[in-house]
């Protein structure tokens, strides 16, 4: 199972205390998916940023519902990736 997350580079300068915000979800539980596809929209201060599969595979959970936030490193989505 992999973690789905924002990449480091998106808090970059961002206050350790500020959460991002799931604005869109743009797949569902059950869903195939392929590496590089856009599978959320967040939000971080004000900036509009997409959340990309890490790997090809299912996606397996969705931790953070639209309109829910989540901090520096915290997954948003778990991926079974592909055999």
């Amino acid at each position: 199972m992999t973690e789905v997350t924002l990449n480091g580079e998106a808090w970059q300068g961002v206050d350790a205390a500020v959460e991002a915000l799931v604005d869109k979800w743009l797949v569902k539980e059950g869903d195939a998916v392929q590496a590089g596809q856009v599978l959320a929209n967040v939000v971080l201060v004000k900036s509009n940023l997409e959340i990309t599969a890490p790997a090809s595979g299912r996606i397996v959970q969705i931790l953070v519902p639209v309109g829910g936030t989540f901090a520096r490193g915290k997954p948003i989505a778990v991926l079974q990736e592909a055999a």
